[in-house]
């Protein structure tokens, strides 16, 4: 049996609801999806985990979920900042709201090369798109990373005879945008910032290396933090910025943290639009 073209079937999504309250956000959530990332012109495929959102106003029942998809589905070649919010907008069209968001994350390989042997490696980054559009029509892109690295403490190498205790530390930065930036290069800003960068691959001499690299350069999570501000403050790409650094001590059963957030680029610009 053939079905029918159209079946002539109720939307109760678009009905009217009498009890007179807007809702913020309302979506979908933990769509995982393939896509395409463009970034420091070049291309990487990835599987991106997405939450995508719209307000929804007082009188309207509920919002039609088979859309997002829709507008996901619709997404073809490769997605880039910019490219993140058109697809704002069209959700917003599609879905007639008048604000919403697109959150996608996603790992991210970067090649890394060994400092002696100079063999290449991948190194997967965390990283975290944001497309908001607000009821006033203002428009934000972020973008958040997630870089390991090593710290070395400063103490425990003044106060020790030989060596100090070091450990892997997370780097969480998000940045709102005023123009584009490669995820490239958040991340060597992050990396820039610890003891020393950590490698997929490694060779003895490498090993060596990163070591005594470490221990030439030793960083409290304060000494992070604040250097990755420092290198924010007057970055023309970055409007508003939070910072957390975290050390999986290697002496305590506990973690070290510190966070600071600040403003970059000019600044009477905070949030606008990535061109």
């Amino acid at each position: 049996m053939n079905a029918p073209d159209k079946l002539p079937l109720p939307d109760v999504q678009a009905q009217a609801d009498i009890r007179n309250l807007g809702i913020d956000s309302v979506g979908v959530k933990g769509v995982r999806y393939p896509l395409t990332i463009s970034s420091a012109e070049r291309d990487m495929p990835s599987i991106a985990n997405l939450t995508m959102s719209v307000s929804l106003p007082s009188h309207v029942k509920g919002t039609h979920m088979s859309r997002f998809l829709e507008i996901l589905e619709a997404q073809t070649g490769a997605l880039s900042q910019q490219g993140l919010m058109t697809m704002a907008h069209a959700m917003l069209d599609k879905l007639d709201a008048s604000a919403g968001t697109i959150e996608m994350r996603f790992p991210y390989f970067v090649k890394k090369t060994a400092p002696v042997s100079g063999v290449s490696s991948l190194l997967d980054i965390d990283v975290t798109w944001r497309a908001s559009i607000d009821q006033d029509g203002r428009q934000t892109v972020s973008l958040q990373v997630l870089v390991p690295a090593t710290s070395l403490c400063p103490c425990s190498r003044d106060i020790s005879d030989y060596g100090a205790h070091n450990q892997r530390s997370n780097i969480r930065i998000e940045v709102i945008l005023e123009e584009k930036m490669a995820i490239e290069e958040l991340i060597a800003i992050a990396e820039n910032s610890a003891s020393c960068e950590v490698y997929g691959l490694l060779k003895r001499a490498d090993e060596k290396y990163v070591t005594e690299r470490a221990y030439d350069n030793p960083k409290f999570v304060e000494d992070m933090v604040r250097d990755i501000a420092l290198a924010l403050n007057s970055h023309m790409s970055v409007g508003r910025y939070s910072i957390e650094v975290e050390n999986f001590e290697s002496i305590h059963n506990h973690s070290a943290f510190a966070c600071i957030s600040g403003a970059g680029g000019p600044p009477a610009a905070i949030q606008v639009a990535v061109s």
